[in-house]
């Protein structure tokens, strides 16, 4: 058993009892692999429909169906044993109605073990949210700039400044009041982070929303600096993989093309005559 194994996992109502304690620690994972190497270390996994953009080269998250989502679901929760994993309901499986969110977070829930779903949304997804916490689903809510409503905004740009700033204070108390256990803050404004945080009584979790959070979630394939052309404002690479990475693949093209790889340490020899020692 793992060392993480002996920790006691995080829940719902773990992550909602830290408002105003530690900053919650969350990151974004895809795979069986990154999940075991993020959990150690964060409190909250969340497998983001990012994944359409991150792994499968979608332009948006628009095209992500709920299938992939079961799929890096699962994926992830077989290397997350501390973290409370939390997926992403993607765009057009909630929004119809309240029972259809239903039907689709349920399905999520039973086919991943995931501890939580998240939806995006303000006041108009209240309604949805509250019915579904009712029934025994545990929801964080997200605000501000949400990228399943790109069209609508036009772009990926920051929101909530000038008049927009109590929009998204409403939407966020919408959120809290309906009885999500936290919400993500994308892309806003200090000042406007500030407030919601001090107002609203659950965790707010920023992404390019200041450091007065109650949490903070990167992409970790942007933390990690896999993609080396992408550097958007709001993330600090902790690594630059993507350099490391095409170094590395260079070198192997280089030394097949050269024929130095393989080499001996890395051939297999034939079996000796009988009746020679190996």
């Amino acid at each position: 058993m793992s060392v993480v194994a002996h920790m006691k996992a995080n829940t719902p109502q773990s992550i909602a009892a830290r408002k105003g304690t530690t900053p919650i620690v969350c990151l974004t994972a895809y795979t069986t692999p990154v999940g075991r190497l993020v959990d150690p270390h964060c409190d909250l996994v969340l497998v983001g429909d990012s994944v359409g953009m991150v792994l499968h080269g979608l332009p948006d998250t628009l095209g992500v169906s709920l299938d992939m989502m079961i799929l890096h679901g699962r994926a992830v929760r077989r290397g997350v044993e501390k973290a409370l994993l939390v997926i992403d309901m993607p765009f057009a499986s909630y929004e119809e109605s309240p029972q259809q969110a239903f039907r689709n977070a349920a399905r999520l829930i039973a086919e991943t073990g995931c501890g939580a779903v998240k939806l995006e949304g303000g006041v108009t997804m209240a309604e949805t949210i509250r019915f579904l916490v009712a029934r025994g689903i545990p929801v964080m809510g997200h605000v501000g700039l949400t990228p399943q409503a790109v069209n609508a905004f036009g772009g990926y740009g920051v929101q909530g400044r000038g008049k927009d700033a109590d929009k998204i204070l409403a939407d966020a108390r919408a959120v809290s009041e309906a009885g999500a256990f936290s919400v993500v803050l994308e892309k806003i404004p200090e000042s406007l982070a500030r407030t919601i945080t001090r107002e609203i009584s659950i965790p707010t979790i920023g992404i390019g929303a200041s450091p007065f959070c109650d949490g903070q979630i990167l992409v970790v394939d942007d933390m990690l600096g896999l993609f080396t052309d992408f550097r958007p404002k709001f993330v600090k690479r902790y690594g630059e993989l993507g350099h490391a990475a095409s170094d590395a693949i260079a070198a192997y093209a280089r030394e097949v093309r050269e024929r130095s790889f393989p080499g001996p340490q890395h051939t297999f020899a034939d079996l000796p005559p009988a009746g020679k020692p190996l």
